[in-house]
């Protein structure tokens, strides 16, 4: 992730703290989970986060939901809150770790394989 904020899953971020709340909305980009998000008229949507254009006052970001995958853009200055919902689906997948992982079990005799792992795999 390349954001200084690094949520998990069960994060949430409002516009009680404009700086955490504006890395919040960036690192949602870059988040491999679904987000629920709280907007104005207090409706929550489950759904995920791409494509951030402005900042949160004044821009715009794409949203689609597990009911309807047509992306659309939702106005940033409406969104109230974010919360992590569901588990990043890249954490802890990282090149590195697989290469530990392959290395610790060829160390301990086991089967390593050049294959990937299931992405449901911890």
């Amino acid at each position: 992730m390349t954001n200084a904020l690094d949520p998990k899953q069960g994060f949430v971020s409002d516009r009680t703290n404009e700086a955490e709340f504006a890395a919040a909305l960036a690192a949602a980009v870059d988040y491999r989970g679904d987000v629920t998000v709280t907007l104005d008229n207090d409706s929550e949507e489950l759904g995920y986060l791409f494509d951030l254009t402005g900042d949160m006052h004044g821009g715009n970001i794409g949203f689609m939901t597990k009911e309807d995958s047509s992306p659309r853009r939702v106005s940033t200055s409406t969104i109230k809150s974010i919360m992590f919902t569901g588990r990043d689906t890249a954490e802890g997948k990282s090149f590195d770790t697989w290469i530990k992982k392959y290395v610790e079990k060829k160390i301990a005799g086991q089967k390593a394989s050049i294959e990937c792992d299931d992405l449901d795999d911890d």
